[in-house]
């Protein structure tokens, strides 16, 4: 199909559509109003169902009475009514059904503001919701690459039933760029033998998230856990750029990375041999691939827009071998690349030492400015 210029909103919900869904709740919240604007007049001129909440828990509730049916469903919302759904998460990551995740992250703590922010991470990759559960996260980089991700989502969600979110900020959600958008699949329902798809010459099904009797709530869990391990060994993606000659490695996930590779290339340019790691699949997290590039690096620079959410899962896979240079923008500031690329110098002229704390460094430089 030819490429088509597009919203990037508007293009994931899109995507979504193509990609077989069958239900969409949300609640307006920006900036991801347009997915649920998009939503309200496709799904309904397809046959299928869309519903406008009454808030951000309503949703995330009759998308988890929807998941439970087998359907393909999703929802969307920003940071804090991302915050809202968490229970509702954790109720359908127990109930081990199937849902896709949109997140277009905005400048926080609290309401904060409705500029581009990656303050989310720590919540959707390890916090969120109560209890043992891990979520499947894709940060794509580019409208191009969340459409493409968006199939793979609602397959990756069914295959290990679990949540599968996909990650962006304001940016990405509200750019426009030359899309190539994937082929209209046919709706398909499956047959799945956990689904509550009407007992019908069967005995009931009933899902649930509680379980009363302790020793069964453990083999849950373990249950929960299993298919995550499998997730973890066979669905970690990762983009890199000019690594392999690479003396220093710049990280950065989403918009944070699409910037870094502008400021990558101005230092090649320079002379300085750095390239770029850029982690789709930030968790499962790529570790193994981290701590394989750490035989060649002199150093790493992980630039985020947040204070260092990301950092930590860097800071586990390098384990003090290399030193880590940090740098973020916070609240909805996003960088240029040649704030990157000054970074990028310093890193080189005055190293860190393995031991040193990044975080805490790069806070002393922001508040000295």
């Amino acid at each position: 199909m030819p490429r088509e210029l597009w919203e990037g909103n508007e293009a994931i919900a899109e995507a979504a559509v193509r990609a077989g869904i069958e239900a969409y709740f949300g609640y307006p919240i920006t900036p991801q109003n347009e997915v649920l604007e998009y939503m309200s007049h496709r799904l309904p001129e397809l046959g299928r169902a869309f519903v406008q909440a009454e808030s951000e828990p309503a949703a995330i509730n009759m998308v988890y009475g929807a998941a439970c049916t087998g359907a393909r469903v999703m929802t969307s919302s920003s940071s804090p009514g991302i915050s809202l759904m968490m229970e509702g998460l954790s109720y359908i990551a127990g109930t081990e059904v199937p849902m896709v995740l949109v997140d277009v992250m905005r400048g926080g703590p609290g309401l904060g503001n409705i500029a581009p922010s990656q303050g989310d991470y720590a919540q959707i990759c390890h916090g969120g919701g109560h209890g043992d559960y891990h979520p499947i996260v894709l940060a794509p980089a580019s409208i191009q690459e969340a459409v493409d991700l968006m199939p793979l989502a609602f397959e990756l969600a069914q295959k290990y039933l679990n949540i599968c979110a996909i990650l962006i900020d304001g940016s990405i959600g509200q750019m426009r760029e030359p899309v190539k958008l994937p082929e209209m699949q046919p709706v398909v329902r499956k047959e799945y033998d956990w689904a509550t798809s009407g007992a019908i010459g069967r005995k009931r099904r009933i899902l649930s998230s509680i379980y009363l009797d302790v020793p069964t709530e453990e083999k849950v869990n373990l249950r929960i856990l299993s298919r995550w391990k499998q997730a973890e060994a066979n669905e970690v993606r990762y983009r890199e750029y000019y690594v392999d000659d690479a003396e220093y490695i710049i990280i950065g996930f989403g918009t944070a990375g699409r910037i870094a590779l502008s400021s990558v290339r101005a230092a090649r340019a320079q002379g300085i041999k750095v390239g770029l790691f850029r982690p789709i699949s930030v968790n499962p997290y790529p570790y193994q691939r981290v701590e394989e590039i750490c035989k060649q690096a002199k150093s790493f620079l992980v630039v985020e827009m947040n204070t260092g959410q990301m950092l930590k899962d860097v800071q586990r896979a390098v384990r003090n071998r290399v030193p880590i240079r940090f740098y973020g923008r916070l609240g909805g500031v996003v960088p240029f690349p040649d704030e990157i690329t000054c970074e990028t110098q310093e890193m080189v002229k005055n190293p860190s030492k393995p031991d040193d704390d990044p975080a805490d460094l790069w806070f002393q430089r922001m508040m000295s400015r």
